[in-house]
Order: C-alpha cells, then structure tokens, then sequence
C-alpha cells in the first residue's frame, strides 16, 4: 500500500466530473466512464494517450506517493490529515490555463502563485515523517543521473524531485503527445476544458489517495476541506 496526499476538487465538483469524463476513470469512485472520440482522435487513441493520468486520477501533486515509516500506521497518518486540514487556509489561484509541460498536458497555473507555493512545501514538510525511504528499485525508477543536481538531492532528502523551488502545480490530463498531434490536443481540452481554463481554481481541500498494490489504479481514500473552505462548484 502506498499513500500520496494530491490535490483534487471534491467529489461533487464541475471540475472533478469533468476530469473523469475526460480521463475515463473517477478516483473518488473507481466507476469507470466510457470514452467517446474527439475530432482527430479515435476512441482507442484516446484511451492509450490518458491511461497514465487515468490510472492515478485527477489531481496535483502535494507529497508524491510513499509507503508508510516503520512503526507508523495509517491511523497516525489520518490523525496527522485530519489535524492538517483544519489549521490550514484555504486559497485561490487566480487563474488556471490548459498547459503543457514538455509532451505532457495539464491545467496549470497561468503564472506562478506564492501562495501556493508555500502550500505545497508545507505539505512535503508535514508529511515527511510518515515516508519510508525509497528503496534502490525506486531511485532507479527516477533515473537520478539524469537529473539536475537540485532535483537528485530533492529525491534523496523528500523522496521526489520535483519540490520547494523545482514544484510546479499541474493537474495531468494526458500522457506525452506527439509534437504533430500536439495542436489538436490543444483544441480538445480548450474545448473540454472551457468552463475551467482562464478562470480561478480554488485550493479548497486535500485528498489522501492510496494505492492498493504497486501499479493498481489509485483512489481516494479520503477528502477534508481545508479551513474556511468553500467547496468548488
């Protein structure tokens, strides 16, 4: 079992339903949504151009997924969620945009928000004590040679690289996708995504999610709101 602490709108939220109508999959249920094609994509395409994304769920990224510390449990880990979520703020990033992150597709951030920022290293650093340490197989996973020194060192101290000042906020809503189909995929989630992009995005709560066994669909195991939060929708 591996635990990971994401970003999501809440169960109910336009933004969530959306996401799981485009990823095919919706994390809070497990329920599967059957895939229709867009112009220049089949249904099959489709499906293998999301099936990473789909397989975690719609989210952000706060603590990258851990198995727990010796002599932690998941009761210890909850009490910690629990207590978490209701001293900390809710926020609002101004504004989100369909985005690419080299092949990769995502909501993000029109510009960077310090807010935010400061949310995310809060989480890294709260949750640190409930991560086991990576093993060997994992490092590799990572490929740390092929890292900036920066990130290699983020992996060995907080078990990911991409944290504090290498952190950039982004919800996946693809795999990599070629350069030739790259304006195409542009079209769709502007399209798909209309409701959601130019407009705020409100960081109004924090999902636990949990991998039953390695390389199993991850779900959501619970959601709290933050402090003073107003539910999205």
């Amino acid at each position: 079992m591996r635990y990971a602490l994401y970003f999501a709108p809440c169960a109910d939220a336009p933004l969530s339903q959306t996401a799981a109508a485009w990823l095919g999959r919706d994390a809070f249920t497990g329920i599967e949504h059957p895939r229709t094609a867009e112009t220049d994509f089949p249904a099959e395409d489709l499906d293998a151009l999301t099936a990473d994304p789909r397989r975690y769920g719609f989210h952000a990224t706060l603590k990258a997924p851990f198995h727990l510390a010796e002599g932690v449990s998941e009761a210890d880990l909850l009490a910690e969620f629990a207590a978490f979520a209701a001293k900390t703020a809710s926020l609002e990033v101004p504004s989100v945009i369909i985005g690419q992150l080299g092949p990769f597709f995502a909501l993000v951030p029109e510009r960077q928000h310090a807010p935010l920022q400061t949310f995310a290293a809060s989480v890294v650093e709260a949750f640190e004590p409930f991560r086991a340490p990576l093993s060997q197989a994992d490092i590799e996973r990572r490929k740390p040679d092929g890292l900036p020194p920066r990130q290699r060192e983020n992996l060995m101290r907080w078990g990911y690289p991409y944290v504090f000042d290498e952190f950039r906020f982004h919800m996946t809503l693809t795999g990599p996708v070629s350069d030739a189909q790259s304006p195409a995929m542009a079209n769709v989630l502007n399209l798909r995504f209309a409701e959601f992009n130019g407009r705020p995005l409100r960081i109004d709560g924090l999902a636990l999610f949990v991998e039953p066994e390695r390389g199993a669909p991850f779900l959501v195991h619970s959601w709290l709101p933050l402090k003073a939060a107003q539910q999205n929708g």
